[in-house]
């Protein structure tokens, strides 16, 4: 390496620890106040983050936002305030209490996780990021999150808000997905060897605030006059995305089945596939529009649980998963019967809220025509 080289490397390195402290003096003053976060305060005191708290909180958050996490997170750590309490639970009453979360392999994953750091490291979680790695539902990025949060670990962390700063930051033309890598590597240079696991947080905060997708508040950012997005007032441009594929969208009818008492009759899905073990009422399979075979509204009767005379309701409930939409066709029938279909069980009005049905058959239920 010649001197030249050595001077730019040293001259970027400053330039990336000015970046840093200047972020982190931001993060002082105005980071988020959330419940499972050690604020820059009592970090001052010696207060440590708890890694329970931040893997459960990581593990919520994923494809999830903030404000729909806080109230689930509040609920979880009062019933299960540690690892050993939440291994230890019934994976049933995970899913139910994880309903409306989405993504409801996380909850079975959280469930496999916290068991594994219970009988495997002792109820503590390992520090590393190969080590986090290992674990049910954790891959790149919570791996990274917690290792830095929790552990001060000096990591990259990239979510999508930071992918966007970072794009921004450097002006980086390639699209993603291509563009991961040298976004990650860029963060990694900016992560101080102090205060990694606030840094990350406080690059997440920025991104949630001023360096928004739409009209970012550059005027206001601590990177202000260091961003090339802003030189050139471009920052909308980035992170420059592939164009989406269209998603295929598929049909299929759901049953409600109601008894006198106005319960109404739930069944488990299969353990393995889409919203596996979790509550639904039955339904046909779902079939590609597009592939003009497989559902039709006109024979659904015949794929309905027998014996029970059905009626169609007006309209369809649509809902779009992360790879396609769905549109199902409603058939309700009444039946008192102690069981209409050999599996399944009586959900009364007050208990149905306590279910662990998912978004979809949770608008299934409530349909109104």
């Amino acid at each position: 390496m010649d001197d030249k080289t050595i001077v730019t490397d040293l001259a970027c390195k400053e330039t990336a620890a000015a970046d840093a402290s200047l972020l982190l003096d931001w993060y002082d003053r105005h980071h988020r106040t959330l419940p499972w976060r050690t604020s820059p305060a009592d970090a001052a005191l010696g207060v440590l983050p708890e890694p329970y708290q931040v893997w459960l909180s990581e593990i919520m958050l994923q494809q999830t936002t903030v404000g729909a996490v806080k109230d689930y997170f509040t609920a979880f750590l009062a019933r299960w305030p540690t690892v050993t309490d939440l291994a230890s639970a019934d994976e049933d009453d995970i899913l139910k209490a994880w309903a409306g979360l989405g993504y409801y392999s996380r909850a079975r994953n959280l469930h496999k996780c916290a068991r594994t750091v219970v009988d495997e490291y002792g109820g503590r979680f390992p520090e590393t990021v190969p080590e986090l790695k290992s674990l049910p539902g954790i891959g790149d990025y919570t791996a990274a999150a917690i290792a830095a949060i929790a552990f001060d670990e000096p990591v990259a962390v990239v979510d999508g808000n930071i992918e966007r700063i970072i794009a921004r930051l450097y002006r980086i033309d390639e699209a993603l997905p291509a563009a991961k890598k040298p976004i990650k590597q860029r963060m990694g240079d900016l992560t101080p060897q102090e205060r990694p696991g606030d840094f990350a947080q406080a690059m997440m905060d920025l991104g949630a605030s001023l360096c928004s997708p739409k009209k970012p508040a550059c005027a206001l950012c601590p990177f202000t006059g260091a961003c090339a997005a802003e030189a050139v007032g471009d920052m909308e441009r980035y992170p420059v995305k592939a164009p989406k594929k269209e998603k295929p969208t598929r049909r299929g009818a759901a049953f409600l089945i109601r008894r006198g008492d106005g319960a109404l009759w739930l069944i488990k899905r299969p353990d393995k596939g889409l919203l596996a073990s979790m509550a639904a009422v039955p339904t046909t399979d779902w079939f590609d529009k597009k592939a003009g075979e497989g559902f039709d509204p006109a024979t659904a009767l015949e794929k309905a649980p027998d014996g029970l005379a059905f009626k169609k309701k007006t309209g369809q409930v649509t809902h779009t998963f992360t790879h396609f939409h769905l549109l199902l066709e409603i058939y309700e029938a009444a039946s008192d019967e102690a069981r209409p279909t050999p599996e399944g069980w009586w959900s009364t009005p007050q208990s149905i809220k306590g279910e662990a049905l998912p978004t979809i058959f949770r608008k299934v239920v409530e349909f109104v025509p």
